[in-house]
This record gives C-alpha cells, structure tokens and sequence, in this order.
C-alpha cells in the first residue's frame, strides 16, 4: 500500500473535540504524528460545493499539496484554483483540467477525491484506482447495483483504500451515541427503526430551454448519462432528475441508512420495498420522488424510510434523522443532537453537535460550508488517511457504501416494480425475479461502457 509518507498538521489535528476523538484511534492505529518527509499529492474530480468542501477539510488536518483539479465548468474550475492556492500551505496552484481522463494519465496522484455528479462516481472512482491513487468517493458510490459491484471489485484488484463520504460514521456525537447508548446496551433489542427526511429539496421549477454556456462542457458533464434538453447550469441542481442519481432516497436516505447499519451491525436487508410517486409537486420538470416510503427488513427487525418535499415534519427536531426504538429506550439522532429516552424513569440523555468554530475560524468564511459537518468530515478523513497507512480498511469502506447505496437503488427498483426484491450479493441477482435482476445495470450513452465486476476478477 502507498502512503507511508504523509504528515499529520499537529497544530489543527490536535484541536478540537472530534479531533480529540480521532487521536485516540489514531493512537490504535500506531500513527506517528510528527511532521513526514513528503505530502501526499492529491487530486479533485468535481470542484463544485462539495467537492471543495472536502477538499478543504482535507487541507485542515494534513500535510498534502493539491496538485491538479478538474472540472467541465471553466469558471467554476478557476475559481477552486484560486481557492486551493490560497488555503493550502504551498501556495500553489494546482493544475486544471476539464477531462478527468487527461488529469489521471499523469499518474502523480496518492489520493483523488471524487465530488462529481453521482452519475460520475463509479467511473472516476475505477480510473482513479487504476492510475494509482487511493479514493475519497462521494456517496452515493453508483446509480444502478452492478456499478457498485464493479468498485467493490476494482479496490480489491488495485489494492486501494476507498472511503465513501458517509460521514455520520465520524460526526463526533454520533460516535458518542453509538459507543454510550447502542453498545452500550441502553437499548435493549432493537425490532423497528424510522428513519426520515421532510427537508423542502427538491426542485420546484420548471425552466426554460437556453443555450450552452461557451464555458462548460455539457456533453462531458453528461457523460454516460441521458443527453436532457439544457435548461440552465446543472450545479446542484442535477438531484432533481433520476438521470443522474436516485432521487432523494439515493441521496439522503443512503446516509441514515448507512448510519442505522453502522450502529447495529447490520449487513444486506433479506427485502426491500417501496410506494410513492409524485403527488403534490406536478408542476415542476423534476422527475424525482416527492413522496416515498421504503421498507429494508433485516432479521426480526424493520427499518422504515420516509421522505416528504412538502407540508411539515411530524417531528420539527427531527427533520432529517434516525429513531431507533429498543425494549429498554429510543435513540434518535441527527447530523444536529441526538436524545435517548429511556423506557420508565430512567435518566434521559441529549448530546448536540460540536461545531469547532473556534478551532477552526476559517470555515466561519468559507462558502455554503456545513459547519455541522466539517467537524464529522474532518474525522473522516483522518481515519481515510489511517487505512491507508497501515493498509486497512476505513470506517466506510466500499462494501460498507456498497451494501447502502445499493440498498436504496433497489428501493427504488421496488417502487418502479410495484413489489419487494431481495438481492443476492453473491449471485448478482435479484432472487427468482429476472426483471428486477435486468433492472440492476442502467443502460449508457452511446460511446460510454458500463464498468462490470468480471472487468476486476482473476
């Protein structure tokens, strides 16, 4: 494994409570914090809102050098440049590129960093790998189940360490919660847990064709995906059509479920089922879900997923979280707080986010930054660069984001069916339901493959 030569910023990293929190696994990792001789180079497919904010965070807590970006959008490529020269410790300014491709032929990077559409993730993420680096994958990790199948394989023929950004796994509270209540024993044995999202996301317009910009490239920002008419820039915006990902389950979902499986140990869901459409918001070119329901059934326990783009939240503290209900008390938590509240008289415990503002002042002034956030992808990072040093696997590893994404992906498959599917890892199948099981790799464009597992094998 590559990697031995990267350097802790022991000055950030040992501010801050969640920092605080990763030492002391840094400390079981046996990482040497003093300064390293070089900085690991690194590279960032997709340098729009999140894709800089990991970027950054990257930038907080290691020794790296930002050596190349890429992005189809000039302007917005420019602008991170900029950026990059003026938070990261060299000064410099990396090297642009609008193919992703171009970028990865130079083969000079230990870790790229993947914050592109999730119609883009599987691809970038495979061609990162085999040009050398370790990843930084964006959930979801694919749009359709073979995609994912294809990653998972890919790490292990290239022997790369890839961390997908479920960061729920490092929010500092949540790992807190996770430790003191559900290992705890708090709970007792769990047989039923909701998790939600009632956030007014999606797209509501609907716009008008106009032409390309000259700056951005929008046949390469399409890439393997649909060729949609161009009714505006795409930039974030783009999660309001299933050409490009999975709707608002693909999207927010996949983090509590990731989360929920974290906490309990929990593998594949034996099935999954789904009802839901487009019922209140009509008017509008999104195609995504603005109501949906999914079941995931696992041994004698349910997990229900809800997700709502319009009226209130049946819980305002709550409006994107996680309640899991044990015999002996509930756990719901949020990238916000958590509670437990225990059956009976027994004490009640609430926990809020750790912000580091103070730690960190510089996200004070950054742009559309999640403060709630960069404390818990701050960690994720530290324990990315953890696996790779000693050749390990990280806390979100590609199974792991497998196993999640996929999930949500045949979630919608049962919605689009109208009946449960169970998915056989193994086999690649969905059990004795040829359809579904045809249904698990997208159709691409033309000119573009679809990556397939058999690809990484042997």
């Amino acid at each position: 494994m590559q990697g031995k030569n990267f350097y802790i910023n022991r000055r950030n990293f040992l501010k801050g409570t969640s920092a605080a929190i990763a030492l002391s696994s840094f400390g079981a990792y046996g990482i040497d914090l003093m300064h390293r001789e070089k900085p690991l180079r690194v590279g960032l497919i997709g340098t729009g809102w999140y894709g800089k904010s990991d970027l950054f965070r990257l930038i907080q807590v290691a020794n790296i050098e930002v050596v190349s970006l890429c992005d189809v959008d000039q302007k917005m490529l420019a602008g991170a440049a900029t950026l990059v020269s003026q938070r990261q410790k060299s000064g410099k300014r990396p090297k642009t590129f609008s193919d992703y491709k171009k970028m990865l032929a130079y083969k000079d990077l230990d870790i790229v960093l993947v914050g592109s559409p999730d119609h883009w993730h599987a691809l970038q993420g495979i061609e990162a790998m085999k040009a050398g680096a370790h990843v930084y994958l964006q959930k979801p990790i694919s749009v359709d189940v073979i995609e994912g199948e294809a990653l998972v394989a890919a790490a292990a023929k290239y022997n790369k360490v890839i961390q997908v950004g479920t960061q729920r796994k490092s929010t500092p509270h949540l790992v807190e919660a996770k430790k003191n209540i559900v290992d705890a024993g708090l709970l007792g044995k769990v047989s039923h847990v909701e998790i939600c999202c009632y956030y007014h996301m999606r797209d509501t317009k609907n716009r008008p064709v106009v032409p390309v910009p000259d700056f951005f490239d929008y046949d390469m920002w399409t890439g393997p995906a649909p060729l949609r008419e161009f009714d505006g820039l795409p930039h974030r915006r783009w999660r309001a059509f299933m050409e490009y990902g999975n709707g608002i389950v693909g999207d927010m979902c996949v983090h509590m479920l990731d989360t929920v499986r974290w906490m309990l140990d929990l593998g594949w869901p034996k099935r999954i089922s789904s009802t839901g459409g487009i019922y209140v918001q009509k008017d509008a070119k999104a195609n995504i879900t603005d109501t949906q329901n999914a079941v995931f059934e696992f041994d004698e326990m349910e997990c229900i997923w809800k997700h709502r783009t319009w009226g209130t939240a049946p819980d305002p503290e709550y409006p994107w979280a996680f309640k899991i209900f044990g015999e002996k008390g509930t756990l719901a938590g949020s990238v916000k707080q958590y509670d437990f509240i225990p059956v009976g008289k027994g004490q009640k415990i609430h926990k809020d986010v750790i912000y580091e503002r103070e730690e960190y002042p510089e996200d004070l002034t950054e742009k559309d930054i999640e403060l709630h956030a960069a404390p818990a992808t701050r960690a994720h990072m530290l324990d990315f660069l953890a696996a790779i040093d000693k050749g390990s696997q990280p806390v979100a590893n590609i199974q792991e984001g497998h196993i999640s994404t996929a999930s949500c992906i045949l979630a919608n498959m049962a919605l689009e069916l109208q009946r449960p599917l169970s998915y056989d890892q193994d086999k690649q199948i969905v059990l004795n339901d040829p359809e579904a099981t045809r249904l698990l790799q997208r159709s691409y464009r033309e000119g573009w493959s679809h990556p397939l597992p058999d690809m990484f094998k042997g």
